[in-house]
Order: C-alpha cells, then sequence, then structure tokens
C-alpha cells in the first residue's frame, strides 16, 4: 500500500483554463467583498475569512495546454474584470471585419450577409493560451495556489458517495509499471468542493458522470474536432482583423465541417477546420480534411509565400444545451468544457466557460456560508446558470447541431428556421435528439459504394503548404516520457485485429489527428496488430470520443508532458 500524502484545502479546481481560473479569481474576490461588506455593516451574516483555494493543471506550465480560434466575445471577462484592457489583457486585434464563404471545389461564394450569430465586428481575436497564463498570473496576485504539472488522475469519495476531492498522478512509474529511482506517489487534495473544469472529454468528467448518472435523461454528447495552424503570411496577403468563417469543401454533405481564417497582428493568421465527429464514412480523416482545405485555391492563396508556425488539435464539445449533464453532486460542480458550454451556431464558448464558472464561485460562496456543500446547496449553481445569460444564449440554439446529423441541405433549412422560432427544429419541434458519433459511424459493408476510399488520393504532403501528421505533431511541441505506461488505455485489442479491421477499417488511423495508432504487421501472429505510439499524443481527447467500440480509455499521463500550445 502506497503512503500518500493528504492536503487539505477548501476548493479545489480541476484544469487552468478560462472557466476554472474565472472561477477561481472570482470566487476570491467575491469572498473579500463579502467580508468587507459584513464588516462595515451594510450586509449580515459571518465573514468567510481566508479560503484555502487550489487550481491543478497536467500541463508544465497554465495554457500549454490550452487551444481555440479564438474569437472571444467579451462580455463574462468584463463582468469579472471591467478594466481587463487597463490591466494587460492580451487581446491581440479586434475584429473589424467579418466574411461567411459558402466553398466548392474551386470557388468561394462570399455570403452578401454575413449570419447574424457569425457577426463578431468588435470583439477580440486572442491566444487563450496566453489569456490563460494571463489569468494565472492574476490568480497568483490574490493569493490561489496553482500546481502544473498535477494532472488529477481520480475522483475521491467517501463512503456516502460524496466527492470529497481528486488524486493527482504518481510520478516516476517505468513503462512496464516498476517505480523509477525518482518515484513519487500522487497527493490527495481533499476539499469541501472540488470544481471540474478539464475542457472537452475530461478524464475525471467522464468518471464521475458514469459513476453517478449525471447524464441520465440527458442527450448523447456530440463532439468535434478542431484542427488549427499558425502561420506567418507575406503582408497584404490577409488584414488584420479580418474573421472569415466557411462551409462545404472539403466536407461532404452529410458530414458536419466548416473552417475559419483569423487575421491577427504581424501578418500572422490563425487558420483551421471543425470536422464533426459523428460522421457516417470510416474512413474520414479530420486532419486530412484540414490539410485539403488548404488546397482551395482561395486559401492557399492566402498561403502563398507563408511559413507555418504552430499546429494543434482539440476535440469540441458541441451537443449544446440537450446534452449539458447535470452540473452538481455532492462536493462538486462541472464547468466549462466539459459540461458542454458551447455556443455551436456561434462556435464561441470562452465567454459561457468563463460566466459558468464565476457563477459556480457565487454558488460555493452560497455553500460557504450555509456550511452545507451538498447537492442541496449546489443545486443553485444549475438554477443559476438557467437564469443567466447563458441560458438565454444557449437554449435559442439547442437543436442547432442536432439539426446537421441529418445532413448539411436539410441542416440550413431546420436551422434557418430556428433562428426565426427561438430553437424550435424544423419550426415545431421543441427538441431534436442527438446521437453520438460513434453510434452513427457506418461499417464499410453497409456503406454500399458510399464509402470514399480514394478521398484523399491527390493530397500531396509536400511540407510547404500540406503537412503530414507527424511533421505537425512536430510543431506542436509534444514531448512526453516514452519510458512511462502509455496514457491511452485499449481494454480489447483483439478487437483492434478483428472485428474492427473487418467491420470499420481501422478508423483510430484516420480519426487521430497526431499518428498515434498504427496497425502494424506482426510475423508471429501473420496479421496486422495495433501500434499504439502515445508519445505523439496531443491530448485532444479524439479517439476516446470516435472510436466505435468505445474500447479506447483516455487517462492522463505522467505531469508535464503533451503538447506546447504557447502562443497558440
Amino acid at each position: 500500500m502506497i503512503e500518500r500524502e493528504q492536503i487539505e484545502m477548501d476548493v479545489v479546481f480541476v484544469g487552468a483554463g478560462p472557466a476554472n481560473l474565472a472561477s477561481a479569481l472570482h470566487l476570491k474576490n467575491s469572498i473579500a467583498e463579502h467580508d468587507e461588506l459584513i464588516e462595515r455593516g451594510v450586509r449580515h451574516g459571518n465573514k468567510l475569512g481566508e479560503i484555502e483555494i487550489g487550481i491543478v493543471e497536467k500541463g508544465p506550465y497554465v495554457g500549454a495546454h490550452i487551444l481555440s480560434g479564438a474569437v472571444m466575445d467579451p462580455i463574462a471577462i468584463r463582468e469579472l474584470m471591467p478594466d481587463f484592457l487597463e490591466q494587460g489583457c492580451p487581446v491581440d486585434t479586434v475584429v473589424t471585419e467579418d466574411a461567411f464563404w459558402y466553398m466548392t471545389k474551386n470557388k468561394a461564394i462570399t455570403a452578401p450577409i454575413t449570419p447574424p450569430p457569425l457577426k463578431n465586428k468588435g470583439k477580440y481575436i486572442i491566444s487563450l493560451s496566453k489569456m490563460c497564463e494571463w489569468l494565472a498570473e492574476k490568480c497568483e496576485e490574490a493569493g490561489i495556489n496553482i500546481f502544473p504539472e498535477f494532472p488529477a488522475s481520480e475522483v475521491l469519495y467517501d463512503e456516502n458517495e460524496r466527492v470529497i476531492g481528486v488524486r493527482t498522478g504518481d510520478k516516476g512509474i517505468d513503462k512496464e509499471g516498476h517505480h523509477k529511482g525518482n518515484f513519487e506517489p500522487g497527493v490527495d487534495l481533499l476539499a469541501k468542493v472540488t470544481v471540474l473544469g478539464e475542457g472537452s472529454r475530461g478524464s475525471l468528467a467522464k468518471q464521475l458522470t458514469a459513476r453517478l448518472g449525471l447524464n441520465e435523461g440527458k442527450d448523447a454528447q456530440v463532439f468535434s474536432l478542431g484542427v488549427k495552424e499558425l502561420w506567418e503570411v507575406p503582408d497584404g496577403n490577409f488584414p488584420e482583423g479580418r474573421v472569415v468563417h466557411t462551409l462545404g469543401f472539403p466536407s461532404d454533405t452529410k458530414t458536419y465541417g466548416g473552417g475559419w481564417i483569423y487575421g491577427l497582428k504581424n501578418n500572422v493568421i490563425s487558420i483551421g477546420y471543425v470536422t464533426g465527429l459523428d460522421y457516417l464514412d470510416p474512413t474520414i480523416d479530420p486532419h486530412a480534411e484540414f490539410q485539403k482545405f488548404k488546397t482551395h485555391p482561395k486559401v492557399a492563396e492566402i498561403l502563398k509565400g507563408g511559413k507555418m508556425l504552430k499546429y494543434g488539435a482539440k476535440t469540441i464539445n458541441t451537443g449544446g444545451y440537450y446534452t449539458m449533464p447535470r452540473l452538481y453532486a455532492d462536493g462538486v460542480l462541472l464547468v466549462g468544457d466539459c459540461a458542454s458550454f458551447l455556443n455551436g451556431q456561434r462556435i464561441k464558448g470562452i465567454h459561457t466557460a468563463m460566466k459558468s464558472g464565476m457563477l459556480a464561485a457565487e454558488t460555493i460562496i452560497g455553500a460557504f456560508e450555509h456550511g452545507d456543500f451538498t447537492s442541496n446547496s449546489l443545486r443553485h449553481f444549475e438554477e443559476k446558470v438557467n437564469l443567466s445569460w447563458i441560458y438565454d444564449e444557449l437554449h435559442p440554439v439547442r437543436n442547432f447541431h442536432a439539426a446537421f446529423q441529418s445532413g448539411r441541405w436539410s441542416a440550413l433549412i431546420n436551422t434557418g428556421l430556428q433562428f426565426v422560432t427561438g430553437g424550435m427544429a424544423w419550426g415545431f419541434m421543441p427538441k431534436e435528439h442527438h446521437i453520438a458519433g460513434h453510434e452513427r459511424m457506418q461499417m464499410i459493408n453497409d456503406r454500399h459504394g458510399h464509402t470514399d476510399h480514394g478521398r484523399y488520393e491527390h493530397l500531396k504532403f509536400d511540407k510547404e503548404m500540406i503537412f503530414d501528421k507527424v511533421t505537425d505533431v512536430f510543431h506542436a511541441g509534444v514531448a512526453h516520457d516514452e519510458d512511462q505506461p502509455s496514457h491511452l488505455h485499449i481494454l480489447d485489442t483483439e478487437i483492434c485485429a478483428t472485428k474492427c479491421a473487418e467491420e470499420y477499417g481501422n478508423p483510430c488511423e484516420k480519426f487521430c489527428p497526431a499518428a498515434v495508432y498504427e496497425m502494424e504487421f506482426n510475423a508471429k501472429s501473420e496479421r496486422q496488430e495495433l501500434k499504439v505510439n502515445f508519445s505523439n499524443c496531443v491530448h485532444c481527447k479524439t479517439c476516446d470520443v470516435a472510436d466505435p467500440y468505445q474500447i479506447i480509455n483516455w487517462v492522463t499521463p505522467e505531469g508535464g508532458g503533451g503538447p506546447d500550445y504557447k502562443g497558440m
């Protein structure tokens, strides 16, 4: 039995993304304000005093694993910090121009009117990685403890199934599971309230929702995969402050997908492509979809003469309001992307994530005032969400992604009707059900000639404009100690070699944007078997989401490893 140190805190936040950083800072500031008002006699009650707050983060520093497009609506950060610009928030530039392109193979048709949800003039183009770094500095200035390189690997419960904290991962274990000379056991961080803000497909949130049934009565969560590169392009190729969103090429009409190009300072652009992970065709490769997107004449013209700087990939919770799990249980709250706060129609989630964190902080203050950290008190978080502008924004788009599961053309009609009816699907249905991507993927033999095996045959990886996965992984700055246990647990490799090969053609080789999964001939067994190159992993969680048999379980690796998204 390993002896573990126990550290008692009042509130522990898991993940240093925008939701948790905003939550921790708002909590700290609100407690100080609360106590001051009581001291002045303006408010009745008891002072809360110093509350010990900790944030654990699996990356080597805050922002290392943070990735987004990103155009930010400033409504939430303005509520958190009205003078955020004066305090040095690293905003890259202000959006000055919007455009929406419908793309065929050779043409980009500019919409005469940009759809209202995609109007961003006056919003901010940012690096979310930089902003989280900055928010972390503000948290530390306020006296909040941040622990990078400490991945939370396990939720801790008491005998009554109340969450009492988290356990951080052990360090110094070799690939065979033996303790190395530098072995350090993980620490049990005990807390009155634990806040999970791990981002899309959070590993602890996944454990928690399954154990406590937080998804009961909810629609299945659906995900997309965003693949992104930063480019430096010649002066004049794309103006600073311009925001372009696209629909069409290279996605087929049955697959949800679209691109973006954002103009940053110093002739740098953010360019990427989102592919819905609820596609039907198992041969679809989201990384290749993005590379193919760059071959379009209109896009290639922008990139001509430029240089790719950085790469990244991340899954996105796109289901919205109906896929949102119960946001609370005894001793725990869920915020941000792991709780599905993204507005898929606007392609924005930073502001809703931050607001969810701030409402969580206000709920936690109420829990401390009453000395009650059970669901009886923490349920007020969900009430606060439904009484806030989050509900006003997410409820009218509750059927947006589900509409696209019936195909692009019907979806455009459906979403148009939703826009004028306040979210009613087809103009009269309050709810349209979401189907999980792994359930929608069709077997190759069931596709009856509709599987496009030649989808990428003309894609040439020249390493100048079009990059293979391994090259892109290099530009993601990925680093894992290879002498550690794989954090990608394959529950039954026999399925990979047999059923999955026959039925789906091993789609893990395709849907992974980092060349982690590879079917390799085993001379001993005389068959193709799965090889897992876990050191390539960019922590996007696609494999955990998209595997048709749900036999890939992503868990946290040793702290400090993974991609380096600084400035992304």
